[in-house]
């Protein structure tokens, strides 16, 4: 992340031909919003005097108001690279504040920088890294978004059989001239499945970074005649995307999570912290896994983990160590989704975490067996809870869980179980093609 001064930035807006700025935030369901301003209002929205009426943002308005200002964070400035060469488009990623100035209550980013500030006040910054996972299926002739591919390729699989590979390729450049720092690009396990990884970073530099990663990837794809896809699982008979979330706590600079001596490579700290996480996963993951179809990636025989447990050698569980050692010691979790508001979804694991370390709670002994291939008998031997099987199993957890929706804010988390609930009942009144063909011949 730069640190730009307003100077540097109207400097470079002049420099490079800038005509339009588009402010960004994210409503609570972690779509992208935005309202564009020519450069003639650049000083007036760096003084953060930009207006929006809220109302029609669903559940969005902070204290009753409609009227909300757009508080532009600079150093998230960005010149699209995309976008073209004379009146170019920049964007800056903006904070919500109240007409009296005070921060917006249901603004994603200021729960995750409230949680921020309680780490810090404790001595802790998380870093995050996600592993995301899209699918880049056909258009129709309308341009339309189908779930439909001719492509055959599997895990690591290379171009001609990887049809992606192109546009894969773009989105890669795309993001590493925006400042991105990529590790690793690939074919998944499914057709038509792909996962780009990013550099660790400061965890609100981090939600940031998912957000234009989003908004990149489904801008090259279309420039590729393809539509990007986050949904968890948008085919049956294939696995899903997954947005695994690597965690880490440092001090002074330091990992604290780091341990040499211990078998497995982590802290006291780091088991603490995966006992928070432990504790409050059943309520977590209503925000990690926030929409219906999230659950139905959340099954046996798809890699993604069903029950809650971790382990340090074995890749199929809720928690893993992953075997890198040092200042890279770490924390891996495995069920999210990028359906997940990731201001959210980083607020509630660090606030998990936090009130494990606080509690100094331990989590029940590593599992080293695929959790997934054992008995019922045998889970229950060992007490393996299983995940919420669906979003209203995963709304009830939420409304049980008075930490996870005070890291939230009051409001904020009402309104989210209000409309999963809602989601959730309008789901259950559906009569699908499945029932249609198993039940219409047959009752």
């Amino acid at each position: 992340m730069h640190n730009y001064t307003r100077k540097e930035i109207m400097e470079l807006v002049e420099d490079e031909d800038v005509g339009f700025i588009r402010l960004q935030f994210t409503d609570i369901y972690g779509t992208m919003k935005n309202m564009a301003v020519t450069v003639s209002q650049l000083k007036k929205a760096m003084d953060n005097q930009c207006m929006f009426d809220a109302s029609p943002i669903r559940d969005f308005p902070g204290a009753g108001e409609s009227d909300l200002y757009l508080y532009p964070d600079l150093n998230t400035f960005e010149i699209f690279p995309w976008r073209p060469q004379q009146g170019k488009v920049a964007r800056l990623i903006c904070d919500i504040h109240c007409s009296d100035g005070t921060p917006c209550e249901s603004d994603p980013r200021q729960v995750l920088k409230k949680v921020l500030s309680e780490a810090v006040e404790m001595g802790y910054t998380m870093k995050a890294g996600p592993e995301c996972e899209f699918f880049l299926f056909h258009t129709d002739e309308d341009g339309l978004p189908t779930t439909l591919t001719n492509e055959q390729g599997g895990y690591f699989d290379v171009g001609p059989l990887d049809f992606g590979e192109n546009a894969r390729r773009d989105m890669v450049l795309t993001l590493e001239e925006m400042g991105f720092v990529i590790e690793s690009s690939y074919h998944e396990n499914a057709p038509a499945q792909h996962e780009i990884d990013f550099q660790f970073d400061e965890a609100l530099t981090t939600a940031d970074n998912i957000m234009t990663f989003r908004m990149v990837v489904k801008t090259i794809a279309k420039r590729h005649g393809l539509h990007a896809t986050f949904m968890p699982k948008p085919r049956t008979e294939t696995a899903g995307s997954g947005m695994h979330l690597n965690l880490s706590l440092h001090r002074d600079g330091k990992n604290i999570f780091r341990d040499d001596s211990d078998k497995n490579g982590i802290s006291r700290e780091a088991y603490y912290f995966m006992g928070g996480l432990l504790k409050h996963m059943q309520a977590i993951t209503c925000i990690t896994n926030p929409t219906v179809n999230s659950y139905k990636r959340l099954v046996p025989g798809f890699e993604a983990p069903v029950y809650r447990g971790w382990s340090a050698s074995t890749r199929s569980p809720l928690l893993r160590i992953p075997p890198v050692r040092g200042e890279h010691a770490r924390i891996e979790l495995r069920s999210p989704d990028s359906s997940a508001n990731p201001y959210l979804a980083l607020a509630v694991l660090l606030s998990a975490g936090l009130d494990g370390i606080r509690g100094q709670i331990l989590p029940p002994e590593g599992i080293d067996k695929n959790i997934q291939a054992m008995t019922d008998a045998e889970r229950s031997a060992l007490q393996i809870e299983k995940l919420p099987a669906n979003l209203g199993e995963a709304v009830r957890e939420l409304e049980q869980d008075s930490y996870i929706q005070a890291a939230l804010g009051k409001k904020l988390a009402s309104d989210i179980i209000a409309a999963r609930k809602q989601e959730y009942k309008e789901y259950c009144l559906q009569v699908t093609d499945w029932e249609i063909a198993n039940y219409l011949y047959k009752v």
